[in-house]
């Protein structure tokens, strides 16, 4: 029972609008303000699409940034709220980091085959919400210490055929980082709250899902670390790999997270389409809570999945996706399609099945979403609210899907997107039972 979704009609029409604004002074300089108008919901006051739609509608900014040119140098510099993905070859979208963040990024090609990007991103800072005390209530500087900093360093090899990037990527993450309400990951009544969707991708992303009541005196430390690739060599003939790790650590080791993710795509071009065939696996937790989780930790992946339009975050047009997880983290699939399959001028479809699973252990299903004190293990949903549906070994999934494009006009494209996703739990009265998730 995806709880997303909840409290929405089985059918609703919705529209948003994006609206970029690009200034550019010179090839060296320029800057970017991005605005995204919308959900609204027609015939919703609140979101301004009921009659009259002269309601105060949510005007969001996504982007502002400028661009320029060290002078003299090759070195570009992007500055400001920007659009932040690690790097992915299978999936096209990163599983860890893909959002808009506040960041400086340095991007510098030494020559045709070697370039290197380095990143400062700060997605949490200041959001400390108790009136007057700080994280540990020992003074009044309630922003002590809750901030997140990350930083990253790329380099993207090109050769003839070849395409490789090594990544590493690490994160100082204050103790007070995810507190909307004077509540902190210490206190047994923390919940993520209204802060939007990234703070809680980030929030269950981060930790491993059992909060327990140790109180976080230091920095936690994130680390990740990934080689990803492509061979084109043999073209038509592509194979392209994601290798990714990551983890986080606390003070308190039942917080603590690790695990890694690999994928593979297999894929040939022909003049009519590319067919293709992918597999993905993911570490997944041991049966054992108090050491914290096997998953590999995800700062906020909300890019575009390549894979999957409605199992995992798919689809950039529609808002019901991710019906298993955001990620692919703690599963395991494999997959085969038929890209961009087109017999007529501008009009393109990509049919995608895929078969995947969970890679959790069995006995992890009396922990999840249960809300009290297991095991000496303070439980709840929050941990998990990344993954909707938290799947086991012993669970599977199907999902066939069909995407297809018409370009009605240069600037005009029309979608119609329409999948459908099987799941079979094992519902023993050791795993499931007749619990919903």
């Amino acid at each position: 029972n995806n709880s997303g979704f909840k409290n929405e009609d089985q059918f609703e029409a919705r529209q948003r609008v994006r609206l970029q604004l690009d200034a550019v002074a010179s090839e060296a300089l320029s800057g970017t303000v991005f605005f995204e108008i919308g959900d609204q919901v027609w015939g919703q006051d609140k979101t301004g699409g009921a009659l009259g739609a002269d309601n105060n509608s949510v005007v969001e900014l996504k982007r502002a940034y400028i661009d320029w040119m060290v002078p003299q140098t090759d070195l570009k510099v992007r500055m400001g709220i920007q659009g932040l993905a690690l790097p992915a070859f299978t999936t096209n979208a990163s599983q860890i980091l893909d959002d808009d963040v506040a960041a400086i990024t340095l991007n510098y090609q030494f020559n045709e085959n070697v370039g290197l990007t380095a990143v400062w991103a700060r997605p949490f800072n200041d959001n400390w919400n108790s009136a007057s005390k700080r994280w540990d209530a020992t003074t009044d500087d309630a922003n002590y210490h809750d901030n997140v900093d990350m930083f990253a360093l790329m380099v993207p090899l090109t050769f003839d055929g070849v395409k490789v990037t090594p990544w590493v990527m690490y994160a100082a993450m204050g103790p007070g980082m995810f507190d909307t309400n004077g509540k902190g990951l210490t206190d047994p009544d923390f919940a993520v709250s209204s802060f939007g969707s990234a703070w809680n991708r980030a929030a269950a992303g981060l930790t491993s899902g059992f909060f327990g009541y140790d109180p976080l005196t230091s920095y936690g430390n994130a680390f990740w670390a990934g080689v990803t690739g492509e061979v084109t060599y043999w073209d038509p003939f592509r194979i392209a790999w994601d290798v990714n790790y990551g983890s986080a650590s606390y003070d308190n080791e039942k917080m603590n997270r690790e695990g890694w993710l690999a994928s593979l795509l297999l894929e040939y071009k022909l003049d009519w389409g590319t067919p293709g065939i992918y597999g993905w696996y993911g570490s997944g937790d041991d049966n054992n809570p108090k050491n914290g989780s096997e998953r590999m930790p995800v700062v906020s992946a909300n890019g575009n999945n390549d894979f999957s339009n409605f199992a995992f975050n798919g689809n950039p047009y529609i808002a019901r996706e991710g019906v298993l997880g955001s990620t692919m983290v703690g599963t395991w699939g494999v997959g085969v399609r038929l890209k961009d399959v087109s017999f007529l001028e501008d009009l393109k479809h990509t049919l995608r099945v895929n078969f995947m699973g969970g890679t959790n252990a069995p006995k992890m299903a009396k922990y999840v979403g249960q809300g009290f004190i297991k095991d000496g293990v303070d439980v709840t949903a929050t941990g998990f609210a990344y993954d909707p549906i938290y799947l086991t070994t012993e669970d599977y999934a199907l999902e066939i899907g069909l995407t297809n494009t018409y370009k009605m006009y240069d600037n005009f494209t029309v979608m119609l997107d329409a999948a459908y996703v099987a799941l079979w739990l094992d519902d023993s009265s050791s795993r499931w039972g007749q619990r919903h998730i």
